[in-house]
Formats: C-alpha cells, structure tokens, sequence
C-alpha cells in the first residue's frame, strides 16, 4: 500500500466545541482592545486563527503587526482553555475513534492535523476530549496564516514522520468545510469531506470532495484509508 499522510481539521470535522473559540475570542479582544463586536458578522468556519486575528483588527482600526497579534492569540489561547475547562457539551463526532483506531494499526499510515488552530488552542481542544495523544504531527494556524500553506508543512511534517519523500505519499485531508476541500486541491492533496457542521454533503461534494453524512457513513473508511 502507498504511504499515506492523513491531516485532519478539528473544529467540525473531529469535534463540536459548541461556541468555545468563538467565546474565547470575543473574550480576548474585549480584554486586550475593549472591543466585543468586531466578530458579529464574521463567520469563522475554514478561517485560520491568524487569519480571524487579522480580520479582528482590522476591524478595531488597528495595525496588523506582529506585537499585537501575539498578544491577542496569547490572550485568545488563555480564554481558551478557561472556556474548554469549564464547558459540558462539547462533544468528539460519531466514527472519529473508531476511524483513528483503524488508521493506526495500519504501519504506512501517519495520523497528524491540519488545522487552522494554533498549536496551542489545538491541544486545548483536543486534550478536553482526550484526542490530543492520537496526533503525532501537523500543520497549525501558527505555521501559515493561509490554509494550503500550513496543511502543505504538515504533509511534508507526515512524510518526514513516515521516513518516506512527501512525493511518494498519498496525502488525505479530511474536513468540513469548502476551504478544507480547496486547500487539499492547492497541494494536490485528495480531500474527504463531512457533513457534520455548516455545510451540507451536496454542497462540499460540489468542491470536488469526497463528501459524506458523518464518519461513519458507508465508504468513508475506505476512501480516507485506501
């Protein structure tokens, strides 16, 4: 079987936080700029940290420059893990553990992420859930604020993992949104697609994707895994 790098998103695709990132967010900018609403319109789904920090801002009328978007990602990460520690109803979706049990005994295969999170709020979501461990590798927010850039460094970060060329590896990502499907087709990557947050299995399969219901829908298994 051809080595393969599989990058998974997080948010909607492996677990509902249910609002926590959005909280923590508004949570960080009204600390650090006293300005709650620069989100209202902004729909965060496919959006990198860097990239909804940027837009938060511009927003704001504030420069787009290094020391102020340190300082809100730090502020963001904090409220962040305040938010996931005290939340009860985020949730790991149907099909995730069994799908990471069935890549893992398989040698050939790396299991790592391709998130817009920074690394820090990754570990934040995911260890809540207990997820964190399964993750050997990945591509973050903190990497490249642009999606295909960042999901192109965990690719090369699975190939590496593998002990393989990146060019003789199958790359999967698998997400949720449109901007997943796109990123994995800028790197030449084949894209698996869930139904399981904003966007519907017609709508994603229209990007091109593999899309199904959840990941545990038929033929889910075998098109992630080979």
């Amino acid at each position: 079987m051809r080595p393969t790098v599989l990058l998974f998103d997080i948010d909607g695709t492996l677990v509902s936080m249910k609002g926590a990132g959005r909280r923590a967010l508004v949570r960080a900018f009204t600390e650090e700029l006293q300005r709650p609403d620069v989100f209202d319109d902004l729909e965060f789904a496919g959006m990198t940290d860097p990239a909804i920090i940027r837009y938060g801002l511009t927003r704001a009328g504030i420069p787009v420059d290094p020391d102020p978007v340190a300082r809100l990602l730090a502020a963001y990460v904090a409220a962040l893990e305040d938010e996931v520690r005290r939340s009860t109803n985020c949730l790991v979706h149907p099909g995730v553990e069994a799908l990471l049990d069935a890549a893992a005994a398989r040698a050939e295969i790396a299991i790592g992420l391709g998130t817009g999170n920074v690394r820090a709020g990754a570990r934040a979501k995911l260890e809540r859930l207990g997820l964190y461990h399964r993750f050997a590798f990945g591509g973050f927010g903190c990497d490249h604020e642009e999606r295909p850039r960042l999901i192109g460094i965990g690719a090369a970060r699975g190939a590496a993992h593998l002990g393989r060329p990146l060019a003789d590896c199958r790359v999967v990502v698998i997400g949720d949104t449109p901007r997943d499907v796109e990123a994995a087709h800028a790197i030449g990557a084949a894209a698996v697609a869930v139904a399981t947050s904003t966007f519907s299995t017609e709508a994603l399969s229209a990007t091109g994707a593999a899309a199904f219901r959840d990941l545990t829908a038929p033929g889910v298994l075998e098109a992630i895994l080979g």
